[in-house]
């Protein structure tokens, strides 16, 4: 199934984890610019849809669903994430399990059956972060998590576009947003941050968004494969040590 051209003038688009945050700027943005967009989050509101990304039946149902609704779909981001803290020798399994089994894990099933259903020529972007190059102390499961999710990016690339399907990742610095807010609120994380970004300032979602709109745009038809940083200039500097002004924080 190929798009046409009444599917380039009114793109179906699933957002998972659209629910709050970037996703739900995206959700927003999307629809303003002419998207059907059908949200999906593990705490679904009205008028969305309920989906859990560790749960391989429930990727499928989602996608099972959108074809029998709309009769296929043209875009995806994928959005869904956690996040945790503590150093590698005091780790617990279990934890670190539950951050890759939600970035990345996740993110491969949503590829998975996504990619096995979209409509040749469409597009899939998944939220990474700056992380995914940058280290920081105490963040051994999300960097690892997001790091990978680059390079599984780069794979499903390479394995579909001979269907001339899409797929790329976005690596935003810092955006506060439900996920980040309590950090912010940890005396020394924002200045930490800030001071680190050659531009100054968080980025606001909105921003993330209109970036991962033109990724899913014809506008972008001969990027894929690529991870994009959008975080002020961060990447060029150092990343805060969150962990040490946590332990302060509480100590």
């Amino acid at each position: 199934m190929s798009i046409n051209t009444d599917e380039r003038q009114n793109p179906i688009t699933i957002v998972v984890g659209g629910a709050s945050g970037i996703g739900a700027a995206t959700v927003a943005d999307l629809r303003t610019h002419g998207h059907t967009v059908v949200v999906a989050d593990l705490h679904a509101g009205e008028g969305e849809v309920a989906v859990d990304v560790t749960d391989e039946a429930s990727v499928a149902a989602l996608v099972d669903g959108v074809v029998a609704e709309h009769g296929g779909f043209t875009g995806v981001v994928n959005c869904a994430g956690v996040s945790t803290l503590g150093l590698v020798v005091e780790h617990d399994a279990a934890e670190f399990r539950r951050v890759i089994d939600v970035c990345l894990t996740g993110a491969f099933l949503v590829l998975k059956h996504a990619g096995a259903r979209i409509a040749d020529g469409g597009a899939i972007v998944s939220l990474s972060s700056l992380n995914a190059r940058q280290p920081g102390t105490g963040m051994a499961a999300y960097c690892s998590a997001k790091a990978g999710l680059v390079m599984l990016t780069q794979v499903a690339a390479l394995e579909l576009a001979a269907r001339q399907v899409r797929v790329n990742a976005v690596s935003p610095g810092l955006v506060v947003t439900p996920l980040t807010a309590p950090a912010m609120d940890i005396p020394g994380i924002r200045d930490d941050y800030l001071a680190n970004t050659p531009l100054g300032r968080s980025g606001e979602p909105e921003e993330i968004a209109a970036l991962l709109r033109f990724l899913l745009s014809d506008d972008a038809r001969w990027i894929t494969g690529e991870n994009i940083d959008v975080n002020g200039g961060a990447h060029l500097q150092r990343y805060p040590n969150l962990h040490g002004l946590v332990m302060k924080a509480f100590s």
